[in-house]
C-alpha cells in the first residue's frame, strides 16, 4: 500500500483549508469540519520525509471509537466517520493550550526528571521516582498550541495569567481532562494495556465545551503492556510499549532531536514497514478488533467519493 501524504479536494461550500503536521483540515459552510487523517508522521515537531501507510487510517478509526465512548463525559465535536481516513464534525473555537495527563513518569516527564528538575508545569514532583514508575496521582501538564515552532510547556498559573484561558472555563478543562484518562485507562485495562499518558484538546462550539481532534491514538497517547510491567520496572528495564515514542527513539539513536542542524535519518522501506505494523498492532491491541486495510481502490478518488456522497446528506 501506498502512503497517502497529501489531498487536494475540491468541496462544495468549502471556505479553507489547513495543512497540519498530520491532518489535511477543511472548513465548509455551515460549520462544518472536514478532518482527513493523512499517513505524514511527525517527531519532535518535524514532518519526517516518509509516510506511515495505514497510519491514518489507524488514528482516524481509532479517535473515532473513544470520541463515541466517551461521549456521555464530555460532548464532542463528531458528526460521523465518513471514510476510513475521514471524521466530519463540527467547527470549533479551539483553546490555544493542550492538556497533557500524566499517569506514570514517562517520556518527555522523565527525561526532564532526569535533568534534575523537580517540578513539571508548576506540578512538583517526589524525589526518587523511576523511569516510568506510577506517580501518586495523575497529573496534568499543559502545553501551549503554537502556530509556528515548538510548543512550551506551561503551568496553570501561568495560563490563566496570561488571559490564554480563563480560570473558570480552565478548571472545567481540568475536570474533562481528567475524566477522559480514568475512562481511557479503565478501557485500557480490559485490554491488558496501561494508558500512560495522553493528550486531549478542547474547543467552544454553541456555547460549550467540546472535545475535539483525536483522542486515545498512539499518536497522542502512551500504552504499556501490563503483563511484565512490575518485572521490567524493578529490573530497571524498558517496558514493552505502543505509542510513537519508538519512532522518537528511532531518531534520537540516529542523531536528531528536531534540533537545528540535525538531519533526518534515512526512512528505509524496512523502517517505515515496521512503523506501520506497530500503528496496527496498537489498532488491534486497544480495540479489541481484527484491522482491516482500506485497499483496493486509489485511496484520493475513495475519500473524495465518500466525503462527497455524506455532504449530499446533509446539504
Amino acid at each position: 500500500m501506498r502512503a497517502v501524504v497529501k489531498t487536494d479536494l475540491h468541496l462544495p461550500g468549502q471556505i479553507s483549508k489547513y495543512v497540519g503536521k498530520v491532518r489535511d483540515v477543511y472548513t465548509l459552510e455551515g460549520g462544518y469540519l472536514v478532518m482527513v487523517a493523512t499517513d505524514r508522521i511527525s517527531a519532535f515537531d518535524v514532518v519526517l520525509p516518509e509516510g506511515i501507510p495505514c497510519k491514518g487510517q489507524v488514528l482516524n478509526q481509532i479517535a473515532s471509537k473513544f470520541l463515541d465512548l466517551t461521549s456521555g463525559i464530555v460532548p464532542n465535536w463528531k458528526i460521523a466517520e465518513v471514510d476510513p481516513m475521514v471524521t466530519i464534525g463540527r467547527l470549533c473555537e479551539p483553546y490555544k493550550v493542550e492538556m497533557v495527563v500524566r499517569g506514570y513518569l514517562a517520556g518527555h516527564a522523565w527525561r526532564e526528571y532526569k535533568a534534575g528538575k523537580r517540578s513539571l508545569c508548576g506540578v512538583p514532583l517526589p524525589e526518587g521516582l523511576r523511569e516510568n514508575e506510577k506517580l501518586p496521582h495523575p497529573i496534568i501538564t499543559p502545553t501551549t498550541k503554537e502556530s509556528e515552532g515548538h510548543d512550551r510547556d506551561i503551568s496553570r498559573e501561568e495560563i490563566i495569567a496570561e488571559g490564554i484561558v480563563p480560570a473558570e472555563e480552565y478548571a472545567q478543562l481540568e475536570k474533562y481532562t481528567l475524566a477522559l484518562f480514568e475512562e481511557g485507562t479503565r478501557i485500557a485495562a480490559k485490554r491488558g494495556l496501561i494508558l500512560v499518558d495522553t493528550k486531549y484538546e478542547f474547543g467552544r462550539a454553541d456555547g460549550k465545551i467540546v472535545l475535539m481532534d483525536e483522542i486515545h491514538t498512539p499518536d497522542s497517547s502512551r500504552y504499556f503492556y501490563a503483563e511484565g510491567y512490575e518485572q521490567r520496572l524493578a529490573k530497571g528495564e524498558h517496558q514493552k510499549q505502543l505509542s510513537k515514542e519508538f519512532v522518537r527513539e528511532w531518531l534520537m539513536a540516529n542523531g536528531f532531536q528536531g534540533q537545528e542542524g540535525q538531519k533526518v535519518p534515512e526512512m528505509t522501506p524496512d523502517v517505515v514497514s515496521g512503523i506501520t505494523d506497530r500503528y496496527i498492532e496498537l489498532y488491534e491491541n486497544i480495540t479489541g478488533e481484527a484491522f482491516k486495510k482500506a485497499e483496493g481502490e486509489d485511496p484520493e478518488a475513495r475519500i473524495a467519493r465518500n466525503i462527497d456522497n455524506f455532504l449530499k446528506t446533509i446539504r
